[in-house]
């Protein structure tokens, strides 16, 4: 089976394995048959592809599948965790309990028939024991039907715990070979318009005199050699709709200090390792490379006088002065390492979350920083 079909059914598997059992309050099987769809809906579009472009369209579309499969498993495999540790805490901590209903059932099971006819006070006895003990039976029988519903959860959920890493070791080898097909598809695409040519020594020595982003980004028309007049259509009119440029979650928003005090115009927001990064909306590629304090930067013009800054990319698509499609990939995010690609140690999932890595988005208008939050559709992320 192909790697982009495979991790189609082992969404579709996890979605029915937790549809069915003690997860279904926190049921993450609507998000696991979600990404199953989107995978398919890339499939087609992948076998489909004949051009360049279309393949980067299709490859960007499995790629951000496998993403949203991989974090429905993850989060599966953390809340069947949780179940998991507090059904054995909840069996623990009721072991005396159980061992005395235990015990009881046994008795009442082996005693003789005949036996329980007999009671030492006599046939009066014997009839206020068969009342208590038809009394006592059916809250016995709660008991240990619940005891068994319990032991049931429990042995599914182990089983589930030891399928998972297999599952996210086959969904991870599919999502880096869509990650390597992307890669090649990128580098195999000619059809791209360019603006401009970029003048590199200019660009190293705008770099080198450069103290602040401010003064790099008003610098920036400096490096580009025979630009084309004019500007792309441009985005005023999907002010407060653009898509957000990755699949994350906001965890700082424009003038919030971080951790050193440092305050920022930008947002801040958290993402898988090696989540792809991609143009809200068509833009010509001005800058990539290391800026200042701020790691790998993408520096995208979708009109001019408005620049949108991403940094903390590792990996950074296209050329200078080319204009990449919306939605096209600028970049990938970092990873823990280049084995693990995303298998987060458990002291990091005791912080709740295996997005470990941070994308800073800056919108300037006219140079002038603006709050990202006018500009992006940031409901989702609230």
């Amino acid at each position: 089976m192909r790697p982009r079909a495979r991790l189609c059914t082992l969404a579709l598997a996890l979605a029915l394995g937790l549809s069915g059992g003690a997860l279904a309050q926190s049921d993450p099987a609507t998000e696991a048959r979600a990404a199953a769809q989107q995978l398919e809906d890339a499939t087609r579009a992948l076998d489909a592809a004949t051009g360049a472009r279309d393949r980067v369209r299709a490859l960007s579309q499995t790629v951000r599948a496998y993403e949203a499969g991989l974090q429905a498993m993850r989060e599966g495999q953390r809340r069947a965790a949780i179940q998991q540790q507090a059904l054995e805490r909840d069996l623990a901590a009721s072991e005396r309990e159980i061992a005395q209903l235990l015990g009881v059932l046994q008795s009442m099971g082996s005693t003789p028939a005949p036996v329980t006819l007999l009671h030492p006070s006599g046939p009066v006895g014997t009839a206020r024991s068969g009342m208590i003990l038809a009394d006592v039976t059916p809250g016995l029988t709660g008991q240990a039907t619940a005891l068994r519903a319990k032991l049931e959860d429990l042995a599914m959920l182990r089983a589930l715990q030891e399928s998972a890493a297999s599952r996210l070791d086959e969904g991870l080898a599919g999502v880096q070979t869509a990650r390597t097909a992307l890669s090649q598809a990128i580098a195999d695409r000619t059809d791209l318009p360019r603006r401009f040519t970029e003048d590199a020594v200019r660009t190293a020595l705008l770099i080198a005199s450069t103290e602040s982003l401010d003064g790099f980004a008003s610098g920036l028309s400096q490096i580009a050699v025979d630009e084309a007049p004019g500007s792309l259509p441009g985005i005023e009119d999907r002010k407060g709709l653009l898509p957000l440029p990755l699949e994350g979650r906001i965890i700082r928003r424009a003038g919030e200090a971080d951790a050193a005090g440092i305050i920022r115009p930008g947002i801040v927001m958290a993402a898988p390792p090696r989540a792809l990064v991609t143009t809200p909306a068509a833009a010509t590629l001005r800058y990539k490379g290391p800026l200042l304090d701020y790691g790998t930067v993408a520096i995208l013009e979708p009109q001019s006088g408005i620049l949108l800054v991403l940094a903390g990319l590792d990996v950074v698509y296209g050329e200078i002065g080319q204009v990449l499609p919306g939605g096209s990939p600028v970049g990938l995010m970092g990873g823990l390492t280049a084995a693990d690609d995303g298998i987060v140690p458990a002291e990091l999932q005791e912080a709740a979350t295996d997005w470990t890595e941070t994308l800073y988005i800056e919108v300037r208008q006219d140079n002038t920083p603006v709050d990202p939050a006018s500009w992006f559709r940031t409901d989702k992320e609230d």
